[in-house]
């Protein structure tokens, strides 16, 4: 059975917007070893169609000539939930429909290794509230926006454990939770295994390439989505 692994860059005041606000701040290369070490075991991508829509201009043109991260963004699944998006051009990509807990559960367990969400705020939420997520990773940036959209909505309850947290030179800091408690459902998923408090990069993934390859995945979404007004 797979698991849904969700990172989110996010404001001291919980808001997950577009995060052009972040780049203020730098990109530390270390952030780069953290996300790669997310990625490392996902088997697929799950998004809604803003994020979608955002990531496929983006890379479904590069070549891994061009950009290392290219092949994992275009060659492998990638599930959009969207009650609107009819005809995905990017490469295997399949539309869920509207959003369903039930259709997010059977997908887990088709899913042999981690469903991965970046952004995605709307379906982040949905997720949440059905307790679906088993593990959340926040890059927390040292500032509050006053306002917009937020990572848990208004009576949300919900419990995670911390498995690790790590801070960073700009001022960022990541942490990583597994999911606790699950709630509003009666799911039988299991709970994400708890990890140890630490660095979480460390592996044998040639570090180095995996840190240009998300730098270039964030600064670009972040790039394109400043243009386009887009919301991950």
């Amino acid at each position: 059975m797979g698991r849904i692994v969700v990172h989110e860059f996010i404001t001291l005041d919980g808001v997950i917007d577009n995060p052009a606000w972040s780049m203020e701040f730098g990109f530390d290369p270390k952030m780069g070893g953290a996300i790669t070490q997310i990625m490392q075991g996902s088997k697929a991508l799950l998004m809604g169609r803003n994020t979608y829509e955002l990531f496929a201009p983006t890379w479904s043109s590069r070549t891994a000539e061009e950009d290392p991260g290219a092949p994992f963004m275009n060659e492998s699944p990638k599930y959009v939930v969207s009650a609107t998006l009819t005809n995905p051009e990017w490469n295997n990509s399949t539309v869920l429909g509207a959003y369903s807990a039930e259709a997010i559960r059977s997908l887990k367990e088709s899913v042999d290794g981690d469903l991965y969400v970046s952004g995605s705020g709307t379906l982040v939420r949905a997720l949440l509230a059905d307790g679906l997520v088993d593990e959340l990773h926040l890059f927390v940036y040292p500032l509050a926006l006053g306002a917009g959209p937020r990572l848990f909505e208004d009576g949300l309850k919900t419990k995670f454990t911390l498995a690790a947290s790590e801070a960073y030179e700009n001022g960022a800091i990541h942490l990583s939770y597994n999911r606790e408690i699950a709630p509003n459902t009666q799911s039988a998923d299991r709970a994400a295994p708890r990890g140890r408090v630490g660095p979480p990069w460390r592996s044998s993934y040639p570090r180095e390439a995996g840190r240009q390859r998300w730098r270039r995945l964030v600064v670009s979404a972040i790039e394109s989505g400043s243009r386009s007004g887009c919301r991950l």
